[in-house]
């Protein structure tokens, strides 16, 4: 994929926007992300369209500061797409 996650400050986050082919591999991605969420109990902001989903991950409302726990969601993010294009 083109894009990469992209640290921003004012407030701390990452953000990344996926693509897809399709509008069921979208979805599929979201079903996914949403329980890796639960599991991790951390909730991306994401907006999407047909084949695309924007997603942000804020830092802690306390600290401001991105913290290990917002890296490993982004990396466990990335391994879902990875095995879905596999």
């Amino acid at each position: 994929m083109k894009h990469q996650w992209q640290e921003r400050g004012r407030p701390a986050r990452l953000e990344r926007r996926y693509e897809f082919d399709s509008y069921q591999a979208l979805r599929d991605f979201l079903d996914q992300a949403a329980e890796l969420s639960e599991r991790e109990g951390l909730y991306p902001d994401m907006g999407f369209g047909r084949d695309y989903v924007n997603m942000t991950i804020h830092s802690d409302e306390s600290s401001g500061v991105l913290e290990p726990l917002q890296h490993r969601l982004a990396e466990a993010l990335d391994r879902l797409i990875t095995e879905q294009i596999d």
